[in-house]
């Protein structure tokens, strides 16, 4: 049946609220309930079910061949304005390694020139978002004073350099990034037939994560918040949400996301231990290339580094089930206490918080086993 779907709202370009440099809001857990209650708390959500939505196959009225989305080829047709302007900044973001090479010798906690890397990026910040030119229109909004607070959400996406680590809640800060974009306005299209939130997972996010791979194989950036086995992965979790939405069981085009099935000629959920099935269709689906890009960084049997992911593979009810007991967990993840984000009033809350306090919180719920036990319970709630 379709359903009214939620979406984060634009903010109205004559009325923005006061813009401000994010600084740290959540020191520990007697801070949590104010955010829970939050704006933040509810447009993060929001803005990922909406993406994830997106993604899920589709219907068509022509044929019973469903319409499923895939990882675009580099052959793939031209992108909006607003994306392909992201798409230029992530590809100036590349470059700048070749400015700052690893440094030779082996580094147990991560390699010095990382730090070497992100202050370039830092020095270089308001350039890249003036230059890319709808972009920087977006980020001159209440006077320009919306960049710095942009920029530090693009910043806290690209790991710790006082740390030399990566993890999920940096991961959640670029998701901040694009979630303040689409309140400014930024993606907005006059082409009713254009998804835009397909290309932002497809053209946006996933290139992002292609260039965060990258830099933690080339500065060994430690996993940041990371409990080993406890946690889903060291260092993404938004693929296996949208990659699981890649593989559900079509809807139309206003219904709900399924909670359970599989589209046509899927891979099997257990398919992930198969190093031959990841290969072939992590090119194309975001939960494929995760699991590849772990096999990439460890060694050994995959049900013993990866434990949770595993466990996850032996789900009978499909992709869909699995996309389910994912919004879950990163539902479980928000709640835990956060230490390395800073946030500021973008979404607006009861306590001044923003959307990065959420990238504190899903970073940081995995430092105990407490939490790990958490990641399961949501889990196994879901089968």
């Amino acid at each position: 049946m379709a359903t009214q779907l939620h979406r984060l709202e634009v903010l109205d370009r004559t009325a923005l609220p006061e813009f401000t440099t994010p600084v740290k809001c959540i020191h520990e857990s007697s801070d949590v309930p104010a955010f829970l209650t939050s704006l933040a708390y509810r447009d993060i959500g929001i803005f990922i079910m909406q993406l994830n939505h997106a993604v899920c196959p589709r219907h068509r009225k022509d044929t019973p061949v469903p319409q499923i989305f895939v990882i675009p080829s580099q052959q793939h047709a031209p992108l909006l304005p607003p994306v392909q302007a992201l798409r230029d900044l992530l590809a100036e973001m590349e470059r700048l390694i070749d400015e700052a090479p690893p440094a030779p010798g082996p580094r147990r906690f991560g390699n010095l020139s990382f730090r070497a890397w992100h202050a370039l990026l830092e020095g270089k910040a308001d350039g890249l978002l003036e230059r890319a030119t709808t972009l920087g229109e977006t980020t001159m909004a209440g006077s320009g004073a919306a960049r710095q607070e942009i920029k530090s959400y693009l910043l806290g996406g690209f790991g710790s350099a006082q740390r030399l680590d990566y993890g999920t809640g940096h991961e959640l800060s670029f998701v901040a990034f694009l979630g303040c974009l689409w309140k400014l306005g930024h993606f907005k299209t006059d082409n009713p037939e254009v998804e835009v939130e397909r290309e932002i997972v497809f053209s946006v996010i996933e290139p992002y994560l292609a260039l965060v791979r990258k830099l933690i194989t080339t500065y060994t950036l430690e996993p940041a918040g990371s409990h080993g086995v406890w946690g889903l992965d060291d260092h993404s979790f938004v693929p296996y949400i949208f990659g699981s939405a890649q593989l559900t069981r079509p809807i139309d085009e206003n219904d709900p996301m399924p909670l359970e099935g599989s589209v046509r000629g899927a891979p099997k959920t257990g398919d992930i231990t198969k190093s031959l099935v990841v290969e072939d269709n992590r090119q194309t689906n975001m939960y494929f290339s995760a699991i590849g890009f772990i096999n990439d960084i460890k060694k050994g049997p995959f049900w013993e580094h990866s434990p949770m992911l595993f466990d996850i593979s032996g789900v009978k009810d499909g992709w869909g089930k699995i996309n389910k007991g994912m919004i879950k967990i990163s539902a479980v993840c928000s709640v835990c206490p956060g230490n390395h984000s800073r946030a500021s009033r973008r979404y607006g809350s009861a306590m001044g918080s923003n959307i990065e306090n959420a990238a504190a919180y899903w970073n940081d719920c995995r430092t105990s086993e407490s939490h790990a036990t958490a990641h399961t319970t949501a889990w196994t709630a879901t089968r």
